[in-house]
């Protein structure tokens, strides 16, 4: 029989170390499970902790559970005794992120549900943009964090993240989540943030080209892209777009992101290539007409 009640020693089992803070609240978690597509994919939830959330979960679907904690998969090991029996909860004691380096978190497509910790939140939401098994992600993060995967142009939050998840798909900030609904309590909101996607990140120069874009961001847009493009590229690309040469990186839109990008790729290889010594095809192509005209 499994204890539907949250763990009394919740905040003597947190580990500083894993950034855990559990959740507690019962109406929280279940405006989590109401926030989940409903359909029949299955579920793969990162960091379970004590199980408070996994308990709904298995309830409704099929669910693989990924925890880096050897003390917490004890844990959930008997708690869910017969739900592992059954198939209906696989548990793996890894660390999520080099398990994703090697094979696919379910084998099949998938919804992501987690209460991610806030050290790690980005590069597992970045990952799994890039997964074309991951359908969509139902993730608890710090508020802050949250906000900058969820801001439109022209807000301050605006930055490479927005541009890179709302490339995705749909980007929602579901509901936001007082400290005092987790053990122990952290020093931040949270917020729950669902992102329905529509196709994966698989364009590494695209995100390079975001960072020069968002590099200084109180910079203008032409100054940060100067530095890796030639400014004349630069001028014309945001002329041609109708941008103004004092555009700020935080109000272009998403859209307009990667039409500069299709104007100006290319230059950033080149001119890294220029900087290191190796031959562009422009140089290569130079040396061989000298060749031919020997």
């Amino acid at each position: 029989m499994i204890n539907h009640k949250f763990h009394p020693d919740g905040e003597k089992i947190a580990k500083k170390r894993f950034g855990q803070n559990f959740l507690k609240d019962e109406t929280v978690l279940h405006r989590i499970i109401e926030s989940i597509p409903n359909d029949d994919l299955p579920i793969v939830e990162i960091g379970p902790g004590l199980g408070d959330l996994t308990r709904y979960l298995v309830e409704i679907k099929d669910v693989t559970a990924y925890e880096v904690d050897r003390d917490l998969c004890g844990h959930l090991r008997k708690r869910f005794g017969p739900f592992i029996e059954n198939g209906r909860l696989k548990l793996h004691c890894s660390d999520v992120l080099s398990h994703w380096e090697r094979k696919s978190l379910a084998g099949r497509p998938y919804h992501l549900v987690a209460n991610l910790p806030y050290y790690i939140a980005t590069n597992i939401i970045l990952r799994a943009l890039k997964d074309p098994d991951c359908r969509s992600l139902t993730v608890m993060v710090q508020k802050e964090v949250a906000e900058k995967f969820a801001a439109h142009p022209g807000e301050k939050q605006f930055s490479a993240l927005s541009v890179l998840a709302q490339s995705c798909g749909e980007v929602h900030i579901c509901f936001d989540v007082p400290p005092e609904a987790f053990v122990p309590a952290p020093k931040v909101d949270s917020s729950v943030l669902r992102i329905r996607k529509e196709r994966s990140l698989a364009d590494a120069g695209f995100e390079a080209f975001l960072r020069a874009a968002f590099k200084q961001p109180r910079k203008t847009l032409a100054k940060n892209l100067s530095a890796a493009f030639a400014k004349k590229d630069v001028a014309g690309a945001l002329a041609s777009l109708g941008l103004s040469p004092t555009v700020r990186p935080h109000e272009v839109g998403t859209s307009l992101y990667h039409h500069l990008n299709t104007l100006l790729q290319g230059d950033i290889d080149g001119r890294e290539k220029e900087q290191s010594g190796e031959p562009t095809p422009e140089k290569s192509e130079r040396r061989k007409s000298a060749k031919e005209r020997r």
